[in-house]
């Protein structure tokens, strides 16, 4: 005979029966294989970035036998000379081209783009919404298509190859991203802040130089790396605007159009180390300028989502 069922009495009144937790061991595995197909394909993302670019810094070091020998092996003398070589055939004039234009086209693009954003973002008035969206709408037009307009345009004005002609045209090249990305930012920061502000009697111009844009530095320096890079690697705009127009006309070609006439100039001697040398110059301020403000790009990026 079986043994005799026990009732169990019930739980007295005002006590609660401890639920034992649920153990996600189901979940568990699949949270593994996810973790792990995800760092492996950042390690081989990593790598298809890494290599080419430690591949491009190593031929710099080689002779032309060198590379043309074992592309992947190490180089046999480690000196200088080739960065001095490429530094004298036109980099050097090339950068510093590159530099005066980046020099006021960044600053003024962040001036006016913030300035735009902010008005938009604080301030509600007949045609916000559409001035909105004319912005954005011009962050995905085609550069190529209003190529020969600008030409033409920069002609008229006697801007072609000059300074402040590319100078202008980079500032409403990087005007819509600008107006989007820091649009967004400011709506995030606090009311209550430009309320006191304007309480105590700051104007709109302080209120806005003093109070809201330092409150806004994070987005303001994630953005302006974006446009330091987008500027710095332009060709598009250079190649059509930075061309001397007659004999006596100096030539101001930037970084990335320099590159490709120390390429043309080789012709059939070849001289590819002082190629892979002026890309490596003109590579490297930009990893510096990246790894450098890194925290501050990841801060801008993900603040305005955590407010």
């Amino acid at each position: 005979m079986s043994a005799p069922i026990k009732e169990t009495a019930p739980a007295p009144a005002g006590r609660t029966v401890a639920k034992v937790p649920v153990r996600p061991g189901d979940r568990r595995g699949e949270g593994v294989v996810l973790n792990v197909f995800s760092h492996g394909f950042l390690a081989l993302w990593a790598l298809l970035i890494v290599l080419p670019l430690l591949w491009l810094v190593l031929s710099s070091f080689k002779t032309d036998t060198q590379i043309g020998g074992s592309a992947l092996g190490w180089p046999e003398n480690w000196t200088l000379d080739v960065f001095g070589r490429a530094w004298d055939k036109g980099i050097g004039d090339y950068f510093l081209n590159t530099v005066i234009v980046l020099v006021f086209s960044v600053p003024l693009t962040m001036l006016f783009g913030s300035m735009a954003a902010y008005v938009l973002a604080r301030y509600r008035f007949r045609g916000n919404r559409l001035l909105y969206y004319f912005f954005v709408a011009g962050a995905m037009f085609p550069v190529f298509l209003a190529l020969v307009p600008l030409f033409f345009m920069v002609k008229r004005l006697d801007m072609l190859n000059t300074y402040q002609g590319l100078i202008l045209v980079y500032i409403a090249y990087s005007m819509p991203f600008t107006v989007f990305f820091m649009h967004a930012f400011f709506r995030t920061l606090p009311t209550a802040v430009f309320e006191a502000a304007i309480l105590d009697g700051a104007s709109h111009t302080r209120t806005f130089f003093q109070v809201m844009l330092p409150m806004a530095k994070p987005g303001l320096i994630s953005v302006g790396i974006f446009n330091t890079l987008g500027q710095w690697n332009q060709f598009i705009l250079p190649t059509v605007l930075m061309q001397p127009q007659s004999g006596d006309d100096p030539e101001r070609y930037v970084l990335t159009q320099g590159l490709i006439q120390l390429q043309q100039q080789q012709g059939y001697a070849s001289d590819l180390p002082v190629l892979f040398a002026g890309v490596t110059i003109a590579m490297i301020p930009m990893l510096v300028v990246y790894l450098s403000f890194q925290r501050q790009v990841q801060a801008g990026l993900t603040s305005a989502t955590l407010k």
